[in-house]
């Protein structure tokens, strides 16, 4: 799943399938509503809130069930979207925010329907943003680190942080703990300590 960058262009003509990421789309015409409140905006805001809807419902559903609703509800709605994409766009100049905005759902829109027939693909890649957020936050701040060894150290970090997460563990415990050990722990058995294999109280 990914955004229009054209890096990833590449990977697709050697049979990796594109998936696109509706809030991407949706987050066009958010933007393009805040601006100006344009009522295309407003429109394609609303439409594209009923697929969400049907993704609500479907959520605790398993992977049949939830292709069977996808395909009873929101595939309809995706297509009336489309249908309502493209006649608008017929009518809108070329070049405006307006036009962009139409323009990017439209050139991607087999990749923004693809989760429909699926019951296992997401509909956008939200939770894998959300995790990233703090590091994408934080990075003006780490330009400053200081040096290009306290950058790395800070790179360090965080992996080791994202890991414990990853893992299931409150990373503040793990580091925590994992501090309290490390003056007395042997050298040879320092692999112990890594987020992957702790085991705290």
């Amino acid at each position: 799943m990914v955004d229009d960058y054209a890096g990833y262009k590449a990977l697709f003509a050697h049979g990796i399938t594109e998936l696109g990421c509706l809030a991407h789309a949706r987050r066009k015409f958010f933007d393009l509503y805040a601006a100006n409140q344009s009522l295309v905006a407003a429109e394609a805001l609303r439409r594209i809130g009923e697929l969400y809807e049907v993704e609500r419902q479907a959520r605790g559903m398993d992977a049949a069930s939830r292709l069977q609703l996808r395909q009873t509800d929101a595939r309809p709605k995706l297509d009336a979207l489309r249908t309502w994409l493209m006649q608008t766009r017929i009518s809108v100049a070329h070049g405006g925010a307006t036009a962009k905005a139409l323009d990017y759902s439209i050139k991607r829109w087999p990749a923004l329907m693809r989760y429909a027939d699926s019951g296992v693909l997401p509909i956008d890649n939200n939770p894998v943003e959300n995790a990233i957020r703090p590091i994408a936050i934080g990075k003006k701040n780490w330009l400053f680190a200081g040096s290009e060894r306290a950058g790395k150290r800070a790179a360090a970090i965080q992996s080791l942080l994202g890991t414990a997460r990853l893992n299931g563990l409150d990373p503040h415990a793990w580091l925590k703990g994992t501090l309290e050990k490390l003056p007395a722990w042997p050298n040879s058995r320092i692999d112990e300590l890594l987020p992957l294999k702790a085991v705290l109280p």
